[in-house]
């Protein structure tokens, strides 16, 4: 086979796939009001919701959806076509393994960070200090802060 045959092979494919899938489309005058589409065709419908309308665009006899149908059995197996097939809103969210270390360690980081500003916190309300608030505060943020930067230093270090 020549490449030349087998580009033709895959031109014809590409041409006769939409045209296989949408045969069946909704528009089709084999629906009436006497025989209308019912839930098989619109889970059919459903499926090549998107090609329809792809081909909609550029021929207006073929159409998204069945006028002619059964009312709510072929509503439901619409919204079953279209959701099953085009994904119904699901999202699917992957994290690679090192992402995940990654995320384990900064909520390690930051149990270990909050539990010791606790403490901390704990035992400057159980003491009796005369010294103003103020400065008390300002020795504790000069704590945490320099106790976060080297934990900091020390987890990017590890990479």
């Amino acid at each position: 086979m020549h490449f030349d045959q087998h580009v033709s092979g895959r031109r014809w494919l590409f041409v006769s796939i939409p045209l296989i899938l949408t045969a069946c489309a909704a528009g089709n005058p084999q629906f009436s009001t006497d025989a209308p589409a019912g839930f098989w065709y619109g889970l059919w419908h459903g499926i090549i919701s998107f090609i329809s309308l792809v081909i909609h665009i550029f021929n207006s006899d073929v159409l998204v959806y069945e006028t002619n149908n059964s009312g709510g059995w072929y509503d439901f197996g619409f919204l079953i076509g279209v959701c099953c097939f085009w994904g119904g809103g699901t999202k699917v969210v992957y994290k690679s393994p090192k992402k995940r270390q990654r995320d384990e360690e900064w909520d390690e980081i930051g149990e270990k960070v909050e539990l010791k500003v606790m403490r901390k916190l704990k035992e400057w309300a159980e003491t009796d200090d005369d010294r103003p608030l103020d400065e008390e505060w300002d020795e504790i943020s000069d704590k945490v802060e320099k106790k976060l930067k080297r934990k900091i230093r020390e987890w990017a270090e590890k990479e």
